[in-house]
């Protein structure tokens, strides 16, 4: 199919959006947000494009809420990814504020603490021979990259090179 839909003047709009919306859908989930620009950069006029997505989204084809539950679940499970990172990737998705709001409500921030001294407690193992202002700059920096919050960075890092410690202590 051509790159614009607008070039080929035999093309059905809503067809063509169509096609485009269930080609995009057979690799991964995908937002409406993320449809409607893919459909806007080939050039389907608005009102095929708003047809085509309100009707995805009519028949479940198009779910942000189950999208954005999936991705979190899969970047915080695989990734381990702070909630303000993954909410800040859901908005650059697409995703409503509310969606966003409503499915990491469930994490607090022990849940966070958790999580963060989880992704570091093995890296830091690694680093015994380390001197501690090295092992801290490290570890904090891994988890600053996946967004966690200074105040879960330090603390994190604090309680498990003291874990550490402990251990080859013994």
């Amino acid at each position: 199919m051509a790159s614009d839909v607008t070039a080929d003047p035999d093309v059905d709009p809503v067809s063509a959006a169509r096609t485009i919306c269930l080609h995009l859908l057979t690799s991964r989930s995908r937002t409406r947000a993320e449809l409607s620009v893919a459909l806007a950069k080939k050039n389907v006029p608005i009102e095929a494009a708003e047809a085509v997505l309100n009707r995805f989204t009519e028949v479940g084809l198009i779910d942000d809420r189950a999208f954005a539950a999936e991705f979190v679940a899969v970047k915080r499970a695989e990734r381990g990814l702070s909630v303000f990172e993954l909410s800040r990737q859901l908005r650059t998705k697409g995703v409503d504020n509310e969606i966003v709001e409503s499915v990491v409500a469930g994490f607090d921030p022990e849940s966070e603490l958790e999580q963060a001294r989880q992704l570091i407690s093995r890296k830091s193992r690694s680093m015994h021979g380390l001197p501690d202002a090295t092992a801290t700059r490290r570890l904090a920096g891994l988890l600053a990259r996946k967004g966690y919050s200074p105040e879960i960075v330090f603390r994190a890092v604090r309680e498990v090179l003291a874990e550490r410690d402990a251990a080859i202590d013994l």
